[in-house]
Formats: C-alpha cells, structure tokens, sequence
C-alpha cells in the first residue's frame, strides 16, 4: 500500500506555505494551480512531474520511490 501525496500536503512540504490552513484556503480560493491549471481540490493526488504554483513561487514534485508516485 502506498500513501498518496496530496496538494495541501505538498504546500506545506515545499514550503510554499506555512500551515494546513493557509494551503486549505488557499487553494479554496482558487490561488494555486496545477501544471498551469487552477485546482481547487486539497485532496488531489499529484504524480511526479507536476509543478505547483502560487504566487508567482513554483515547485516541482519528484517521486522518490521509482514508481512515478510521489
């Protein structure tokens, strides 16, 4: 079984933001995006590969178990 890694975690994780609840409202308000894509969904799964976006700061999410997951 493999844990996921979700938006809101990988907020905190990248340090793009500092809390749950800031990446909670922030991708609420539609402030993040996905592969240039708005996405208003914490819980949504990334893959290796995806870049994540907010204000203007991006990071790229690099798999670490060979699988493509993240």
């Amino acid at each position: 079984m493999s844990s996921k890694l979700t938006l809101g975690q990988f907020l905190k994780l990248a340090s793009l933001l500092d809390s749950g609840a800031e990446a909670k409202d922030a991708v609420a308000s539609g402030a993040v995006s996905v592969n240039d894509e708005v996405d208003t969904r914490r819980g949504r799964g990334l893959v290796d590969g995806d870049v994540v976006e907010i204000g203007g700061r991006a990071a790229r999410v690099v798999a670490r178990d060979g699988r493509g997951e993240a």
